[in-house]
This record gives C-alpha cells, structure tokens and sequence, in this order.
C-alpha cells in the first residue's frame, strides 16, 4: 500500500463500498441503569440508522467519498426510517431486499450520561439472514476503490468479496472485526486490512489478512502493514461523552484515508482523528456537522 503524496490524495473522487448490517437504533440517555422490573425516565432519545457497515458509510460519506451501502433493508417501515436516515447523510443504497418486507433489527441502545458508555442489544441480522447479491447487480454499481466488509449477512460478504477480489484494478478489502463470525475464516485470507478489537480473537488456522489494525478503547491503536512494518498510535484524551459508533466511524476514515491513496500509517492517525471527533458529541449525527469542516 504505497503512500500518494498529501496533494494527491485530497483530490482524488474516490468511491467506497459498504457490505453489511444496517439496524435502525433506538438510542435512550440515561444517568442510570434500570434494575429488574425498574423503569426509569431518559434524559434523551435518538433513533438513526445503525449498524458498523452503515454507519461507517454515514462518516465515509460526510467526509466527502461516495459512498455505496450495500444491505438488506427491505420496504417495510422500519426499513424505511433506516433508509431516510442514511439517504439524509448522502448515503447511496443497494438494498438487497427491495420490494420484500423483513424483520429489520431494531437495536436498543443506552448511552451512560456520565460515561458515554454504551450497551446495545440487537438481533443483528439474524432476523433475515441469507440476503444474497448477485454478480450482476454488483456490475451496475460504480467501481469501489476499498471495500468494506463487517461480517453480517455472510452469504452477501462471500458474494461482494468474490466479485470485488476479481475486479481489474483490484480494490482494497478492509474487514471490520469487532466479534469474531465464522465467516471471517473465508474474509481474512483475502483482505487487505483487518480492521479488529482489542477483543477480537481468530481461531488457530484461519489465514490472517496481509495488514492489521488494532483499537484498544481509550488506549494505542496499534498497526501492522504487509511489508512487516508497525507501529502505535496515541488516542488524544478528550471529554467522551458518547462512544455510540466510534469504531464504525473509525472504520469510515480509514477506508476513505486509504481509498485515497493513503499508506496505512496515514490511514490510521486519519481514523483515530475522526474516531476521537465523535465520541465529543453527543447522540449519533449532531457530530458530522463537526466533522465536514475539521
């Protein structure tokens, strides 16, 4: 991955794909934590779309890449809230469930008012797996310069990385690991970058990718490209009041950084940049207006 000169790099269009979950969140503030058969009142509620593939399309497309979110969304009404929010946020779709209406998961989030902290319950995608997209819709989408898989929706990450892996030029595959999915066992071998936690653990055997990238919360994010070279970079201490989505920001940074010709150095001080940008602002999206102009 050969660094493009800085100059270079800001001029390039450059186009990013998405494959994964999209959710549609339904995000409650609280300064407690409900107990058994307690209720307690939020201090405030947001609903968006959600979903690592889909929010990292929402940074990906704030920062100017044209982003192309390939999921299944389907035409029901919850389906349709996700697809507002994201098309507001100038997100473009490929909605491997059009016209059908399916269980579009609902996560409920909680955000800790004095931590930013957040815990989520969510099907996932286990509600309507098995969305598959076929070669030749994946012809008429424009051709991506990085690829982006999160690991929902399996049979649909094995299809977009099969046709992406046989594209001329061949764009960078970048892998969001967050929890190991048996899936990533066919994803590794072929990506470019893994993108994982501090928690993410493959089992013995599984091919690894040619670089990677490790988040550790608050702490380095550490980097390995496939000339052996690593490194670690410092998080910045800022207030965190909201850490909703920052790994899926993250990833949107780095896919854009590297789309546009960035080595993964560059690429992982862009995404840790934009990373600690969110996790200062409060609810999902009030901080993209920050981010356009940063």
């Amino acid at each position: 991955m050969p660094e493009a000169p800085p100059e270079s790099r800001q001029k390039l269009p450059v186009t990013c794909w998405f494959a994964g979950l999209t959710t549609l969140d339904v995000i409650h503030r609280s300064a407690m934590r409900p107990g058994p058969n307690q209720k307690i009142t939020a201090a405030r509620q947001d609903v968006s779309a959600g979903g690592p593939a889909a929010n990292a399309a929402v940074t990906a497309a704030t920062l100017g890449a044209r982003a192309l979110l390939i999921s299944a969304m389907g035409s029901g009404p919850v389906g349709a809230a996700a697809r507002g929010d994201l098309e507001q946020h100038g997100v473009e779709i490929h909605d491997t469930a059009e016209g059908r209406e399916i269980p579009l998961a609902v996560s409920a989030v909680l955000v800790d008012d004095a931590t930013g902290d957040r815990s989520v319950v969510s099907p996932d995608a286990t509600l309507a797996d098995g969305l598959d997209v076929t070669a030749a819709e994946l012809d008429a989408l424009p051709r991506p310069g990085v690829v982006l898989l999160d690991g929902h929706h399996p049979d649909l990450a094995r299809s977009v990385l099969a046709y992406a892996d046989a594209l001329e030029p061949r764009p960078l595959i970048v892998l969001d690991a967050g929890r190991w999915r048996p899936v990533f066992a066919d994803l590794m071998g072929k990506a470019d970058v893994t993108a994982r936690s501090a928690d993410f653990r493959a089992p013995a055997g599984v091919p690894r990718s040619r670089a990677t990238v490790a988040t550790h919360g608050p702490g380095q994010v550490t980097w390995c490209d496939e000339d052996g070279r690593s490194g670690a970079r410092d998080v910045p201490a800022v207030e965190v009041r909201d850490t909703l989505g920052a790994g899926d920001a993250f990833h949107g940074a780095l896919v854009v950084a590297l789309a546009q010709g960035a080595g993964l150095e560059a690429a992982v001080d862009e995404a840790v940049r934009v990373a600690s940008l969110r996790v200062q602002y409060v609810g999902p999206r009030s901080w993209l207006g920050n981010l356009s102009c940063a």
